[in-house]
């Protein structure tokens, strides 16, 4: 389907990113150097052979290939060139602010030290200001571990709260709703973090789930959450309280072939900030711009729309007033210049 808007004109949109897993940036072929690096055999030797892998149909299927894949993340280098190399890419996008998620407990759980990753990821979060990219970190709990090892994992984060911007929930959701996690959100805020969670597109019990984050822990973001449009009541409450949606075209069409896209307009027009996101980039195919491109060209997405999306990710990000001002007036600059 065509449309006016086009690969350029996304590529070079001031944008911020507020949903993309670094685990989820591991390109192969840093996979294959940091396995020579640290000597590790990982069974695929070339390119083709890592990507061959690629091969999952739904959020379990994926899983059983993303989490061993970070085996080869070893030192604390390891997570700086992880991410260095992500942020280059999101500079390359013209991303510029960004809030990464990472899971210490995919790394804890196989002896990586905790600081070893947030030491790592931070130093590149430092660099990024080189790039011209404001980034920072958001912490995940797997939600498929214990509610006692989220709670020593949020026990160590608070030595590095300074690193640390908010804390999310993602893995594999089924059997694993948001209550089970209810006093570890309470206690990231009450020692200052934002909060978030994933709320992952159609799974079983996703509107009691969804419910669950916003009513219950109230979460200041929902990510993915596209299934909220199946209850109206719902959102109503997250267009009037502006709570922010991070949709994720690409890995949703691994599950749904319209990518959420009719879910991503229907919110738009009943003004959720719903914003455009990579997720896990290296698996799915795209980084940003490539998502908002893939979503305006299947469903001929105006300028505007396409503006409109942008503008949320900024609205919707955990940055000042301030900040805000100043990116919202670059990216009109840009629309005015285009």
């Amino acid at each position: 389907m065509s449309t006016a808007v086009t690969r350029e004109f996304t590529q070079g949109l001031p944008k911020a990113e507020l949903h993309v897993h670094i685990e989820g940036t591991l390109e192969p072929e840093l996979k294959l150097a940091l396995a020579k690096r640290n000597q590790i055999d990982i069974g695929q030797s070339t390119i083709e052979e890592v990507q061959a892998t690629y091969q999952y149909t739904d959020l379990a299927s994926f899983l059983a290939v993303y989490y061993p894949g970070m085996a080869v993340l070893q030192q604390e280098q390891d997570f700086y060139d992880l991410a260095f190399a992500y942020l280059k890419r999101a500079a390359a996008n013209n991303v510029r602010h960004v809030e990464i998620f990472f899971d210490p407990q995919a790394h804890t759980s196989r002896g990586v030290a905790f600081a070893t990753v947030i030491n790592g990821l931070y130093r590149a979060v430092v660099d990024a200001r080189a790039l011209n990219i404001d980034a920072a970190l958001i912490m995940c709990f797997l939600r498929d571990f214990s509610k006692e090892s989220a709670r020593q994992t949020l026990l160590t984060a608070l030595d590095y709260r300074d690193k640390i911007l908010g804390i999310g929930l993602d893995s594999d959701e089924h059997n694993n709703p948001p209550l089970k996690f209810a006093r570890q959100f309470e206690d990231a805020v009450a020692n200052g973090f934002h909060i978030t969670m994933h709320a992952d597109v159609d799974q079983k019990e996703s509107i009691d789930h969804i419910r669950q984050a916003l009513e219950i822990i109230g979460v200041e973001r929902l990510d993915h959450g596209t299934n909220i449009v199946e209850d109206p009541d719902l959102v109503d409450f997250v267009a009037k309280q502006q709570i922010g949606l991070t949709s994720c075209p690409l890995s949703n069409a691994f599950v749904s072939p319209e990518m959420k896209g009719k879910e991503v307009l229907a919110l738009l027009a009943k003004n959720v900030p719903v914003s455009i996101n990579s997720d896990d980039p290296a698996y799915f195919g795209g980084y940003i711009a490539d998502n908002y491109y893939a979503l305006a060209e299947k469903f001929a997405l105006t300028k505007a729309q396409v503006v409109q999306l942008a503008r949320n990710s900024f609205t919707t990000a955990w940055i000042s007033a301030e900040q805000k001002a100043l990116y919202l007036a670059e990216l009109d600059q840009y629309v005015a210049q285009h």
